[in-house]
């Protein structure tokens, strides 16, 4: 699942976890950044700072997809506020099922919801929409603040049902009208 900060997708994965038929795993970018050391990345210039969350990243990437060659089933929710992200995972995740999942949110209900967390600066989500969305090709797309995180997690699970479908992921792969790879951002890694 692909969308801003606070745009429910966390919410949705697990609702998910309760309505699919077998066994899943939740593996999300927050949960990854939250297992490093916080104490020693606070104390980084900007430039390390900026190294040491693109590696984060880019290991988040990997694991989802060990995880996944390894014949596990993942909901990954992820933010790709940056070009090199997708295509990063379009590259490690070559040759698994994936099923992309845009999750949005009315800009109203972002704010409302930033603010009532804390936890994230409150403009964070809305600085987020057009980088997070820009390549507009999903499988499914969710609204959060239309529909019940029930609701969102019952219409992707009506969409794994109908078995395997042509995906976003191998259009985006392979359309020549993408360009990701002339996006700003840096290089992939």
């Amino acid at each position: 699942m692909n969308g801003v900060s606070s745009s429910g997708k966390s919410s949705i994965a697990r609702q998910l976890l309760i309505d699919l038929d077998r066994p899943f795993f939740h593996m999300g970018v927050d949960m990854i950044g939250a297992m490093r050391s916080q104490t020693r990345t606070y104390e980084l210039d900007a430039i390390a700072l900026t190294d040491v969350l693109r590696q984060t990243r880019a290991g988040f990437h990997r694991a989802v997809a060990a995880m996944a060659l390894a014949g596990n089933n993942i909901v990954m929710d992820h933010v790709l506020s940056e070009p090199w992200r997708l295509r990063d995972c379009l590259t490690v995740m070559t040759g698994i099922d994936v099923v992309f999942v845009g999750v949005h949110c009315s800009l109203d209900e972002l704010r409302r919801r930033e603010q009532q967390r804390s936890d994230r600066p409150v403009g964070t989500a809305a600085s987020q929409i057009e980088p997070v969305h820009a390549h507009s090709i999903y499988d499914l797309e969710v609204d959060t603040s239309t529909d019940t995180i029930e609701a969102c997690s019952a219409r992707i699970k009506k969409f794994l049902d109908q078995g395997r479908l042509r995906r976003a992921f191998d259009q985006l792969r392979t359309s020549a009208n993408t360009d990701l790879g002339q996006q700003s951002g840096g290089d992939p890694v």
